[in-house]
């Protein structure tokens, strides 16, 4: 399924959360909850959910912002690694978000959203992870293969290499393409270069194990950066109340791909969260 980049119908408003070294700007939609609350993959940017967001039924409260590091916090400081990027989220939650809420992780955003759920913190409902990173990562994360990743992103024609040949299976619009290409190369070297040499080889299997909320994975059928396989021995045995949900068609960035199917899935689990216990 192709993806344009048309406006999102509900109405954003932008608030500057402080965080260390700075501020995010953070895109809030005001309406129903549990709010869903968005985080990127490497290379991505709040622009990510763009197809995702217009899709959803009308009047869900949402929150997306660009991470430390990328598009519009590129000059926020370092360090970029999965525990900054966790606490970030967690001030941009409490700034944000007075209900209860979901959590949405796209690969990247998903290791930091699982660290974040590990915390155990107030009102979190649940936890949506869309072709994430593991906590554990195969043996396929070796050295030489995390060198060559820091590299993907280096130019347009690397990224533009990266696209056609890693990190999709399905086309993507001339629009959606040139913003992907636009937020790949939007960050300093630092914060690329962080989670390729070692956010991606970080083992927090130890921390996920307090996770306390229903988790749905959404896996891409044809991702060859998180296979399925991949997602069920790597991630499924070490978070608990954790389902995986395989989407057709689509390879790792199922949030440009195949955005109605990400709104659905994100629809129906929160059909089937029971109500928010207390904590």
């Amino acid at each position: 399924m192709t993806e344009t980049t048309s406006p999102v119908p509900t109405a954003e408003t932008t608030t500057a959360v402080p965080v260390p070294g700075g501020t995010l700007d953070v895109r809030v939609a005001a309406g129903a909850g549990p709010a869903l609350v968005f985080a990127h993959y490497w290379g991505g940017s709040a622009d990510t959910w763009n197809g995702v967001l217009r899709r959803l039924p009308p009047g869900r409260a949402t929150v997306r912002f660009d991470q430390r590091g990328w598009g519009a916090a590129h000059a926020l400081p370092g360090p970029y690694g999965l525990e900054q990027l966790a606490d970030d989220l967690a001030r941009v939650v409490e700034a944000c978000v007075p209900g209860p809420y979901v959590l949405v992780g796209h690969s990247m955003g998903g290791k930091a959203s699982q660290l974040l759920a590990a915390r155990r913190p107030a009102r979190l409902a649940g936890l949506v992870l869309v072709a994430p990173a593991p906590p554990r990562p195969p043996a396929a994360v070796t050295e030489e293969y995390r060198r060559g990743l820091s590299h993907a992103y280096d130019s347009p024609e690397t990224v533009e290499h990266a696209l056609d040949h890693v990190l999709t299976a399905a086309p993507l619009s001339a629009e959606v393409r040139a913003t992907a290409v636009r937020d790949s190369l939007a960050a300093g070297n630092e914060a690329r270069r962080e989670w390729p040499l070692h956010g991606i080889a970080q083992d927090i299997t130890g921390a996920v194990r307090g996770i306390d909320v229903p988790v749905t994975v959404l896996a891409a059928e044809h991702d060859v950066v998180e296979p399925p396989r991949v997602l069920s021995a790597h991630l499924l045995p070490h978070v608990p109340h954790a389902t995986l949900v395989t989407l057709p068609g689509a390879g790792h960035l199922l949030p440009l791909e195949s955005p109605a199917a990400v709104a659905t899935a994100l629809t129906d689990f929160l059909e089937r969260l029971p109500h928010l216990p207390a904590r």
